[in-house]
Protein backbone atom coordinates (compact mmCIF):
# COMPACT_ATOMS: atom_id res chain seq x y z
CA UNK A 1 0.00 0.00 0.00
CA UNK A 2 3.12 2.10 0.61
CA UNK A 3 4.24 1.75 -2.96
CA UNK A 4 0.92 2.61 -4.16
CA UNK A 5 0.44 5.52 -2.47
CA UNK A 6 3.58 6.89 -3.54
CA UNK A 7 3.62 5.80 -6.84
CA UNK A 8 0.00 8.00 -7.30
CA UNK A 9 1.49 10.86 -5.75
CA UNK A 10 -0.40 10.51 -3.22
CA UNK A 11 3.16 10.30 -0.41
CA UNK A 12 5.69 11.73 -1.15
CA UNK A 13 7.40 8.94 0.83
CA UNK A 14 6.18 6.23 2.88
CA UNK A 15 7.03 3.31 5.73
CA UNK A 16 4.59 0.47 6.73
CA UNK A 17 5.31 -1.48 9.91
CA UNK A 18 3.32 -4.74 10.17
CA UNK A 19 4.13 -6.31 12.72
CA UNK A 20 2.05 -9.54 15.03
CA UNK A 21 -0.19 -7.22 16.90
CA UNK A 22 0.22 -3.43 14.71
CA UNK A 23 -0.03 -1.99 11.61
CA UNK A 24 0.67 1.55 11.13
CA UNK A 25 1.67 3.37 8.34
CA UNK A 26 4.10 6.72 7.97
CA UNK A 27 4.09 8.85 4.98
CA UNK A 28 5.31 12.01 4.25
CA UNK A 29 2.41 14.43 2.65
CA UNK A 30 3.47 16.94 -0.37
CA UNK A 31 2.93 20.03 -0.31
CA UNK A 32 1.91 22.61 2.63
CA UNK A 33 -1.67 22.25 2.21
CA UNK A 34 -3.20 20.95 5.20
CA UNK A 35 -6.00 19.64 3.47
CA UNK A 36 -3.88 17.12 1.93
CA UNK A 37 -3.10 15.10 5.53
CA UNK A 38 -6.89 14.76 5.22
CA UNK A 39 -7.09 13.59 1.88
CA UNK A 40 -4.11 10.46 2.70
CA UNK A 41 -5.59 9.66 5.51
CA UNK A 42 -8.70 8.82 3.12
CA UNK A 43 -6.79 7.68 0.77
CA UNK A 44 -5.41 5.12 3.47
CA UNK A 45 -8.55 4.33 4.77
CA UNK A 46 -10.01 3.31 1.55
CA UNK A 47 -6.74 0.96 0.58
CA UNK A 48 -7.10 -0.59 3.38
CA UNK A 49 -10.77 -1.08 3.21
CA UNK A 50 -10.37 -2.43 -0.19
CA UNK A 51 -7.69 -5.07 0.46
CA UNK A 52 -9.22 -6.18 3.73
CA UNK A 53 -12.74 -6.07 3.08
CA UNK A 54 -13.62 -4.15 6.11
CA UNK A 55 -16.04 -1.10 5.39
CA UNK A 56 -14.02 2.24 4.32
CA UNK A 57 -15.81 4.47 7.63
CA UNK A 58 -15.16 1.54 9.77
CA UNK A 59 -11.39 1.49 8.79
CA UNK A 60 -11.46 5.56 9.60
CA UNK A 61 -12.90 5.24 12.77
CA UNK A 62 -10.15 2.53 13.97
CA UNK A 63 -7.59 4.66 13.09
CA UNK A 64 -5.44 6.36 15.20
CA UNK A 65 -3.96 9.73 13.69
CA UNK A 66 -0.56 11.32 14.68
CA UNK A 67 1.01 14.61 13.70
CA UNK A 68 2.96 16.93 13.64
CA UNK A 69 5.56 16.69 17.23
CA UNK A 70 3.62 13.49 18.37
CA UNK A 71 4.70 11.67 15.23
CA UNK A 72 8.38 10.70 16.89
CA UNK A 73 7.29 10.73 19.50
CA UNK A 74 4.51 8.18 19.16
CA UNK A 75 7.04 5.79 17.18
CA UNK A 76 9.70 6.28 19.52
CA UNK A 77 7.78 5.13 21.91
CA UNK A 78 6.54 1.66 19.70
CA UNK A 79 10.27 1.36 19.24
CA UNK A 80 11.06 1.38 22.57
CA UNK A 81 8.66 -1.69 23.85
CA UNK A 82 6.67 1.04 25.52
CA UNK A 83 3.86 0.33 23.56
CA UNK A 84 3.86 -3.80 23.17
CA UNK A 85 1.93 -6.47 24.45
CA UNK A 86 5.18 -7.69 26.32
CA UNK A 87 6.60 -4.05 27.63
CA UNK A 88 10.08 -3.57 26.69
CA UNK A 89 10.28 -6.65 24.30
CA UNK A 90 13.13 -6.20 21.96
CA UNK A 91 11.61 -7.63 18.71
CA UNK A 92 10.33 -4.48 17.51
CA UNK A 93 13.61 -2.50 17.11
CA UNK A 94 14.39 -5.31 14.48
CA UNK A 95 11.04 -5.21 13.10
CA UNK A 96 10.96 -1.73 12.74
CA UNK A 97 14.54 -1.47 11.21
CA UNK A 98 13.28 -3.86 8.87
CA UNK A 99 10.47 -1.75 8.19
CA UNK A 100 12.64 1.10 7.26
CA UNK A 101 15.09 -1.10 4.86
CA UNK A 102 11.99 -2.47 3.05
CA UNK A 103 10.83 0.87 2.01
CA UNK A 104 14.72 1.63 1.22
CA UNK A 105 14.64 -1.06 -1.25
CA UNK A 106 10.87 -0.34 -2.66
CA UNK A 107 12.02 3.47 -3.15
CA UNK A 108 9.45 5.18 -0.53
CA UNK A 109 11.63 5.68 2.14
CA UNK A 110 12.23 9.91 1.76
CA UNK A 111 15.15 11.31 3.51
CA UNK A 112 12.77 13.13 5.88
CA UNK A 113 11.38 9.42 6.74
CA UNK A 114 15.02 8.42 7.07
CA UNK A 115 15.87 10.48 9.16
CA UNK A 116 12.88 9.91 12.03
CA UNK A 117 13.14 6.11 11.76
CA UNK A 118 17.58 6.69 12.45
CA UNK A 119 16.48 8.75 15.35
CA UNK A 120 14.11 6.28 16.28
CA UNK A 121 16.75 3.44 16.80
CA UNK A 122 19.10 5.67 18.44
CA UNK A 123 15.92 6.18 21.24
CA UNK A 124 16.20 2.53 21.54
CA UNK A 125 19.47 1.89 21.65
CA UNK A 126 19.08 4.75 24.34
CA UNK A 127 16.07 2.88 25.92
CA UNK A 128 18.33 -0.27 26.43
CA UNK A 129 21.49 1.10 27.93
CA UNK A 130 19.98 3.16 30.13
CA UNK A 131 17.54 1.43 31.95
CA UNK A 132 16.36 -2.25 33.41
CA UNK A 133 13.30 -2.03 30.54
CA UNK A 134 13.34 -5.64 29.11
CA UNK A 135 16.05 -7.27 30.49
CA UNK A 136 14.82 -10.40 30.88
CA UNK A 137 14.90 -10.96 27.70
CA UNK A 138 10.90 -11.35 27.26
CA UNK A 139 8.85 -11.37 24.36
CA UNK A 140 5.56 -11.92 22.71
CA UNK A 141 6.72 -15.44 21.45
CA UNK A 142 8.49 -16.54 24.55
CA UNK A 143 5.80 -15.48 27.07
CA UNK A 144 3.66 -17.48 24.55
CA UNK A 145 6.01 -20.55 24.87
CA UNK A 146 6.02 -20.49 28.21
CA UNK A 147 2.38 -20.26 28.54
CA UNK A 148 2.58 -23.76 26.03
CA UNK A 149 4.83 -25.29 28.52
CA UNK A 150 2.57 -24.64 31.49
CA UNK A 151 -0.46 -25.82 30.18
CA UNK A 152 0.86 -29.12 28.53
CA UNK A 153 4.33 -29.44 30.13
CA UNK A 154 7.23 -31.67 27.91
CA UNK A 155 10.26 -31.39 26.38
CA UNK A 156 10.88 -29.28 23.28
CA UNK A 157 13.28 -31.73 21.83
CA UNK A 158 10.56 -34.19 21.65
CA UNK A 159 7.95 -32.16 20.65
CA UNK A 160 6.19 -30.91 16.82
CA UNK A 161 5.85 -28.22 15.79
CA UNK A 162 4.40 -26.37 12.68
CA UNK A 163 4.32 -22.55 11.96
CA UNK A 164 2.04 -20.58 10.03
CA UNK A 165 3.37 -17.77 7.71
CA UNK A 166 6.87 -16.83 6.38
CA UNK A 167 7.75 -13.26 7.60
CA UNK A 168 9.91 -11.55 10.24
CA UNK A 169 7.75 -12.70 13.26
CA UNK A 170 7.67 -16.54 11.61
CA UNK A 171 11.59 -16.32 11.22
CA UNK A 172 11.44 -15.26 14.96
CA UNK A 173 9.60 -17.92 16.48
CA UNK A 174 11.66 -20.42 14.77
CA UNK A 175 14.21 -19.22 16.59
CA UNK A 176 12.86 -19.77 20.03
CA UNK A 177 11.84 -22.64 18.97
CA UNK A 178 15.14 -23.57 18.43
CA UNK A 179 16.50 -21.90 21.50
CA UNK A 180 14.44 -24.70 23.64
CA UNK A 181 15.71 -27.44 21.60
CA UNK A 182 12.79 -28.06 19.05
CA UNK A 183 14.11 -29.21 16.23
CA UNK A 184 11.07 -30.87 14.23
CA UNK A 185 9.70 -27.58 12.87
CA UNK A 186 7.07 -27.48 9.85
CA UNK A 187 6.61 -24.37 8.31
CA UNK A 188 3.00 -23.31 6.18
CA UNK A 189 2.54 -20.80 4.64
CA UNK A 190 -1.05 -19.68 1.97
CA UNK A 191 1.42 -17.72 -0.54
CA UNK A 192 3.35 -20.86 -1.47
CA UNK A 193 6.41 -19.02 0.28
CA UNK A 194 7.73 -21.75 2.66
CA UNK A 195 9.92 -23.53 0.72
CA UNK A 196 12.10 -20.30 -0.13
CA UNK A 197 11.71 -19.82 4.24
CA UNK A 198 13.25 -23.09 4.80
CA UNK A 199 15.59 -22.76 2.38
CA UNK A 200 16.82 -19.37 4.71
CA UNK A 201 15.65 -20.78 7.67
CA UNK A 202 15.48 -24.69 8.29
CA UNK A 203 13.14 -26.72 9.10
CA UNK A 204 10.57 -28.71 6.36
CA UNK A 205 7.90 -26.84 4.30
CA UNK A 206 4.16 -28.15 4.03
CA UNK A 207 2.08 -27.79 1.03
CA UNK A 208 -1.36 -27.26 1.06
CA UNK A 209 -1.90 -30.70 0.60
CA UNK A 210 0.50 -31.68 2.95
CA UNK A 211 -1.68 -29.62 5.37
CA UNK A 212 -3.95 -32.09 7.07
CA UNK A 213 -0.99 -34.58 8.24
CA UNK A 214 1.08 -31.85 9.46
CA UNK A 215 -1.60 -31.11 11.68
CA UNK A 216 -2.23 -34.37 13.01
CA UNK A 217 1.86 -34.68 13.46
CA UNK A 218 2.34 -31.36 15.41
CA UNK A 219 2.09 -31.15 19.08
CA UNK A 220 2.26 -27.30 19.27
CA UNK A 221 0.88 -25.18 15.84
CA UNK A 222 1.61 -21.64 15.85
CA UNK A 223 0.33 -18.88 13.62
CA UNK A 224 1.72 -15.46 13.19
CA UNK A 225 0.78 -14.93 9.27
CA UNK A 226 -2.11 -13.35 10.04
CA UNK A 227 -4.00 -15.01 6.70
CA UNK A 228 -7.14 -13.43 5.05
CA UNK A 229 -9.45 -15.48 6.95
CA UNK A 230 -8.92 -17.71 9.62
CA UNK A 231 -8.40 -21.54 9.13
CA UNK A 232 -11.71 -23.40 10.50
CA UNK A 233 -11.91 -25.24 13.05
CA UNK A 234 -13.03 -28.38 11.35
CA UNK A 235 -9.73 -28.56 10.09
CA UNK A 236 -8.15 -29.27 13.17
CA UNK A 237 -7.69 -32.98 13.84
CA UNK A 238 -8.97 -33.76 18.30
CA UNK A 239 -6.19 -33.52 20.64
CA UNK A 240 -3.88 -32.94 22.51
CA UNK A 241 -2.26 -30.43 20.90
CA UNK A 242 -1.53 -26.52 22.01
CA UNK A 243 -2.24 -23.98 19.12
CA UNK A 244 -1.00 -20.64 19.76
CA UNK A 245 -2.27 -17.67 17.16
CA UNK A 246 -0.10 -14.97 17.47
CA UNK A 247 -1.49 -13.31 14.40
CA UNK A 248 -3.20 -9.83 14.79
CA UNK A 249 -6.17 -10.80 11.87
CA UNK A 250 -6.47 -14.23 13.61
CA UNK A 251 -4.75 -17.41 11.51
CA UNK A 252 -7.50 -19.94 13.57
CA UNK A 253 -10.99 -19.62 14.42
CA UNK A 254 -11.40 -19.13 18.38
CA UNK A 255 -13.38 -22.20 18.27
CA UNK A 256 -10.48 -24.49 18.07
CA UNK A 257 -10.51 -23.84 21.67
CA UNK A 258 -13.76 -25.69 22.02
CA UNK A 259 -12.01 -28.90 20.34
CA UNK A 260 -11.05 -31.89 22.81
CA UNK A 261 -8.19 -31.57 24.41
CA UNK A 262 -7.02 -28.70 22.04
CA UNK A 263 -5.71 -25.60 24.31
CA UNK A 264 -5.91 -22.17 22.48
CA UNK A 265 -3.09 -19.12 23.42
CA UNK A 266 -4.24 -15.83 21.86
CA UNK A 267 -2.64 -12.43 22.12
CA UNK A 268 -4.98 -11.55 24.70
CA UNK A 269 -3.36 -14.47 26.86
CA UNK A 270 -0.25 -13.49 26.26
CA UNK A 271 -0.63 -9.93 27.43
CA UNK A 272 -2.87 -10.91 30.56
CA UNK A 273 0.50 -13.53 31.44
CA UNK A 274 3.53 -10.95 30.45
CA UNK A 275 5.51 -10.39 33.71
CA UNK A 276 5.11 -6.45 34.58
CA UNK A 277 8.06 -4.49 34.08
CA UNK A 278 9.04 -2.09 36.89
CA UNK A 279 7.60 1.55 37.77
CA UNK A 280 10.77 2.96 37.75
CA UNK A 281 11.99 1.01 34.80
CA UNK A 282 8.97 2.17 32.12
CA UNK A 283 9.41 5.98 34.14
CA UNK A 284 12.89 6.29 33.01
CA UNK A 285 12.30 4.81 29.25
CA UNK A 286 8.91 7.46 28.57
CA UNK A 287 11.94 10.32 29.67
CA UNK A 288 14.28 9.10 27.63
CA UNK A 289 11.45 8.93 24.73
CA UNK A 290 10.37 12.11 25.74
CA UNK A 291 13.76 14.33 25.70
CA UNK A 292 14.46 12.44 22.19
CA UNK A 293 11.47 13.46 20.61
CA UNK A 294 11.98 17.05 21.80
CA UNK A 295 15.83 16.70 20.95
CA UNK A 296 14.40 15.32 17.14
CA UNK A 297 11.74 17.98 17.05
CA UNK A 298 14.65 21.08 18.32
CA UNK A 299 16.78 19.67 15.91
CA UNK A 300 14.73 19.63 12.77
CA UNK A 301 13.19 23.30 13.74
CA UNK A 302 16.80 24.27 13.49
CA UNK A 303 17.25 22.93 10.22
CA UNK A 304 14.05 24.82 8.94
CA UNK A 305 15.56 27.78 10.37
CA UNK A 306 18.43 27.55 8.46
CA UNK A 307 16.89 27.62 5.14
CA UNK A 308 14.88 30.21 6.26
CA UNK A 309 17.50 32.47 7.52
CA UNK A 310 19.42 31.78 4.04
CA UNK A 311 16.58 32.03 2.08
CA UNK A 312 16.22 35.70 3.71
CA UNK A 313 19.89 36.35 2.79
CA UNK A 314 19.27 35.56 -0.40
CA UNK A 315 16.90 37.88 -1.01
CA UNK A 316 17.92 40.33 0.81
CA UNK A 317 21.22 40.10 -1.12
CA UNK A 318 19.52 39.93 -4.25
CA UNK A 319 18.24 42.77 -3.73
CA UNK A 320 20.73 44.54 -2.52
CA UNK A 321 23.00 43.58 -5.96
CA UNK A 322 20.00 44.80 -7.68
CA UNK A 323 20.89 48.06 -6.78
CA UNK A 324 23.95 48.39 -6.64
CA UNK A 325 23.90 47.74 -10.46
CA UNK A 326 21.23 50.03 -11.11
CA UNK A 327 23.59 52.46 -9.89
CA UNK A 328 26.66 51.03 -11.89
CA UNK A 329 24.61 51.80 -15.11
CA UNK A 330 23.12 54.89 -14.28
CA UNK A 331 26.71 56.46 -12.86
CA UNK A 332 29.29 53.79 -14.45
CA UNK A 333 32.22 53.56 -12.19
CA UNK A 334 33.53 55.95 -10.41
CA UNK A 335 36.48 55.67 -7.43
CA UNK A 336 34.45 55.36 -4.70
CA UNK A 337 32.04 52.78 -5.97
CA UNK A 338 33.80 50.36 -3.94
CA UNK A 339 33.50 51.65 -0.95
CA UNK A 340 30.06 52.59 -1.21
CA UNK A 341 29.03 48.61 -1.89
CA UNK A 342 31.11 47.56 0.92
CA UNK A 343 29.57 49.67 2.74
CA UNK A 344 25.98 48.93 1.83
CA UNK A 345 26.94 45.50 2.43
CA UNK A 346 27.87 45.89 6.00
CA UNK A 347 24.60 48.09 6.20
CA UNK A 348 22.59 44.56 4.89
CA UNK A 349 24.33 42.72 7.40
CA UNK A 350 23.94 44.66 10.46
CA UNK A 351 20.28 44.60 9.22
CA UNK A 352 20.02 41.11 9.35
CA UNK A 353 21.98 39.93 12.24
CA UNK A 354 19.01 40.65 14.65
CA UNK A 355 16.34 38.28 12.70
CA UNK A 356 18.81 35.77 12.32
CA UNK A 357 18.98 35.75 16.16
CA UNK A 358 15.29 35.67 16.55
CA UNK A 359 15.31 33.05 14.11
CA UNK A 360 17.43 30.65 16.78
CA UNK A 361 15.83 31.82 19.53
CA UNK A 362 12.20 31.23 18.00
CA UNK A 363 13.33 27.46 17.42
CA UNK A 364 14.60 26.90 20.43
CA UNK A 365 10.83 27.76 21.76
CA UNK A 366 9.83 25.53 19.05
CA UNK A 367 7.96 28.63 17.33
CA UNK A 368 9.90 28.31 14.08
CA UNK A 369 6.44 28.02 12.33
CA UNK A 370 5.26 32.15 13.43
CA UNK A 371 8.99 33.28 11.66
CA UNK A 372 8.11 30.97 8.40
CA UNK A 373 4.92 32.53 8.45
CA UNK A 374 6.34 35.92 8.69
CA UNK A 375 8.72 35.75 6.16
CA UNK A 376 6.34 34.18 3.43
CA UNK A 377 3.55 36.54 4.32
CA UNK A 378 6.31 40.12 4.30
CA UNK A 379 8.32 38.87 1.45
CA UNK A 380 6.35 36.35 -0.41
CA UNK A 381 9.39 33.70 0.41
CA UNK A 382 8.83 29.98 -0.30
CA UNK A 383 10.30 28.47 2.60
CA UNK A 384 9.67 24.91 3.72
CA UNK A 385 7.63 24.94 6.73
CA UNK A 386 8.83 22.82 10.13
CA UNK A 387 5.16 21.65 10.09
CA UNK A 388 4.96 17.89 10.40
CA UNK A 389 1.62 15.08 10.07
CA UNK A 390 1.45 11.91 10.43
CA UNK A 391 -1.26 8.88 10.84
CA UNK A 392 -0.39 5.83 12.68
CA UNK A 393 -3.08 3.50 11.83
CA UNK A 394 -3.60 0.22 13.60
CA UNK A 395 -6.98 -2.12 14.25
CA UNK A 396 -8.68 -2.05 17.86
CA UNK A 397 -6.68 -4.74 19.28
CA UNK A 398 -3.53 -2.19 20.11
CA UNK A 399 -4.02 0.61 18.16
CA UNK A 400 -1.41 3.56 18.19
CA UNK A 401 -0.92 4.94 13.25
CA UNK A 402 11.76 16.13 5.95
CA UNK A 403 12.96 20.38 5.42
CA UNK A 404 11.87 21.36 2.11
CA UNK A 405 9.08 20.77 3.48
CA UNK A 406 9.45 19.42 6.57
CA UNK A 407 8.48 15.36 6.99
CA UNK A 408 4.95 15.04 7.50
CA UNK A 409 4.33 11.21 8.30
CA UNK A 410 0.26 10.58 6.94
CA UNK A 411 -1.06 6.79 7.33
Amino acid sequence: MAEDAVSTGALTGAVTLSTCNRLEFYGEVPGEDPRAVHRAQQDLALRIAERSGLDERFVLETMDAHEGEGVPRHLFTVVSGLESAVVGEREITGQVRRALNQARQSGTASPHLVQLFEAAARTAREVGTRTALGERGRSIVSVALDLADDITPGQWPRRRALVFGTGAYAGATMAALRDRGCADIEVFSGSGRAQQFTDQRGGSPVTEVELPAALRRADVVIGCSGGSAPMPADVFPEGPRTVVDLALARDFDPAVADLPEVELITLESVRVAAPEETFESVSAAREIVDHAAQRFEAARSARGMDEAIVALRKHTMSVLDAELEKVRTHHGCTGAEEQIELAMRRMVRSLLHTPTVRARQLAAEGRADEYITGLEALYGLEVGSPRTAGDAQEPPAERSPSDTPRPRAAG
